[in-house]
């Protein structure tokens, strides 16, 4: 593929922020849907492919009902199960049905997930609505027209370079105080110095995984401690401002992970310093609606920095495929680390 211009040489998008990169991706007149998944090319994949060297593989897939009571008045599990016996089949035997909001846990956030709130566009300028994204049997988007995660089906999901970046272990070993439940930040340079560090040199195509320890405080404990843990609304993560963006686009991450419920921290900060709303959300913006980069979020990464330790390195071979749901807007990662 054609080289991808960096933020200062990105092409003006009328109406839009600098560092929008609508139209880099498209082809032969047709709008893309998959963003910086276009960097995961056959070569990209082939290279990512000799991280495989111990035969061993890691899940990053929290339970699905790891939280009793999901934030934001999302909806948690809701596991029924049905006997056999019960039913015309007359068998022993058992199936299941599961309800949930596809961010109660750990989660990929399509490009349809959060949009640039001025413009109320998603990636690639796409307008779309509740009955558009709503696809019954016959009604699917079978052009691609919007940016939904089903799509992701149609490259072979997703098959990258994984790196990780475990700042948990780093912030413990450095004696730093970090509260995963208040808006502590992560910065580029906590990135670049952990990066360092775990010998980490970051490539064209990675994915970046970002370890801050949130999902390891609400594992083990009760409902109540996970609402108190919760309950100030405030939580960490990476930076959330236009600098922070412009290095996570420079670097051409085909995308971005963490445990973080948000990735980036909450409440944003306005540039003045004050707090703003959840719908002022930087990374978010610029991330899915502008840049293409998916965001994935809630991952459970402590088997990862364990086996990441154990091995003293920091890169692998990263496989995910989300739910097949026509208009999906998120699912499960169902992501693997194999190293």
């Amino acid at each position: 593929m054609a080289k991808v211009p960096d933020w200062d040489d990105l092409p003006e998008v009328k109406g839009m922020p600098k560092g929008c990169a609508w139209g880099v991706f498209d082809k032969d007149g047709k709008k893309d849907v998959y963003g910086t998944l276009n960097l995961l090319t056959p070569d990209i994949i082939k290279s990512a492919y000799s991280e495989l060297k111990d035969g061993v593989s890691v899940s990053l897939n929290w339970p699905i009902g790891a939280i009793e009571t999901p934030g934001f008045s999302r909806k948690g599990l809701v596991h029924k199960v049905m006997s056999f016996v019960d039913t015309p089949l007359a068998a022993h035997g058992y199936d299941d049905e599961i309800e949930f909001n596809t961010q109660c846990s750990s989660q990929w956030d399509s490009l349809c997930h959060f949009h640039h709130q001025e413009s109320k566009s998603g990636y690639n300028g796409v307008q779309t609505s509740v009955e558009a994204l709503t696809q019954t049997y016959g009604n699917e988007d079978k052009d691609q027209k919007l940016p939904t995660l089903n799509h992701w089906h149609k490259r072979g999901g997703l098959v990258a370079r994984g790196v990780f970046i475990d700042f948990k272990r780093y912030a413990d070993e450095e004696g730093r105080s970090f509260n995963p439940y208040n808006d502590d930040k992560i910065t580029v340079q906590d990135i670049e110095a952990i990066a360092k560090k775990q010998g980490v040199e970051f490539k064209k195509g990675d994915v970046i995984i970002i370890r801050s320890g949130f999902t390891e405080g609400l594992t083990g404990v009760s409902a109540q401690k996970q609402g108190e843990l919760m309950g100030s609304h405030r939580t960490c993560g990476v930076t959330g401002d236009e600098a922070t963006a412009k290095w996570f686009w420079n670097k051409h991450f085909a995308a971005v992970a963490g445990d973080m419920i948000a990735f980036e921290h909450i409440p944003p900060k306005r540039p003045d310093g004050s707090e703003g709303q959840v719908s002022e959300l930087v990374l978010h913006q610029y991330f899915l609606a502008l840049f293409g980069m998916p965001i994935g979020e809630l991952w459970d990464l402590k088997a990862l920095s364990e086996k990441c330790k154990e091995l003293g390195r920091y890169s692998f071979l990263l496989t995910s495929v989300p739910l097949n749901v026509p208009g999906g807007i998120g699912s499960p990662p169902n992501a693997l680390a194999v190293f």
